[in-house]
């Protein structure tokens, strides 16, 4: 294979759709491959450019990845405040948030990463951008909880968006195994049910946790 012949990108709107574009190839890697395997180098081959290109705008893969996951959010948070526009009940209000998720694959995967990789690979000042962004989302797919069951709080929604994630980045990685795992769980009967469904299961798993949230904010629990 042929490297591309290096051209540096000097206007601004150059420097950007250079930047789009590396962000773009480390999404499409990302969402085929999953986050952990990919290169540096491998995104500078699908963004059709040296390696060498790539770090003037990003200094590691992790800057790349945690860029993604910032937008991530922000999508995510669009997607819920789309879903839940008035009062609803929580099997239906868990069934939206894990749909949202799961048309989401690679923000899944790369939830978790965030924490455990990512932010430790970057500046500190990518990091405060990072959890602002993050905080933003936060704040509006708490918003949008609130409005679809109004006897929650910012806290509690707070909360459950905490839930929610930490069980979505979990169960996308035993949802999604790789081949060698898949073929286990397809071959043993014992670990069989290690295969489930990402969507329903999560769907059901926030069910529970905001049926319990409702009978405890109306004194049942």
């Amino acid at each position: 294979m042929t490297t591309p012949p290096f051209l540096r990108a000097r206007s601004p709107e150059h420097k950007e759709r250079r930047r789009q574009d590396i962000l773009r190839a480390a999404a499409e890697l990302g969402r085929r491959d999953g986050v952990r395997p990919v290169t540096l180098t491998d995104i500078a081959a699908g963004a059709g450019v040296h390696k060498s290109a790539v770090l003037r705008y990003f200094a590691s893969r992790e800057a790349v990845f945690l860029l993604l996951t910032a937008e991530g959010w922000q999508d995510w948070a669009d997607a819920v405040g789309e879903a839940l526009r008035g009062p609803e009940d929580p099997r239906t209000v868990a069934t939206a948030l894990a749909a949202t998720l799961g048309d989401r694959p690679l923000f899944c995967d790369l939830l978790g990463h965030a924490q455990l990789n990512l932010e430790r690979g970057v500046t500190r000042q990518q990091v405060r951008d990072f959890k602002v962004t993050t905080l933003d989302a936060v704040d509006r797919v708490a918003r949008a909880l609130t409005t679809a069951l109004p006897w929650m709080d910012r806290g509690q929604a707070v909360d459950m968006i905490a839930a929610t994630t930490a069980m979505a980045a979990q169960q996308w990685q035993t949802s999604n195994p790789p081949e060698t795992l898949a073929r286990l769980y397809a071959e043993d009967p014992l670990l069989a049910h290690m295969a489930s469904e990402f969507v329903p299961r999560l769907a059901r798993l926030v069910t529970l946790l905001l049926t319990g949230a409702s009978a405890t904010s109306r004194g049942e629990a």
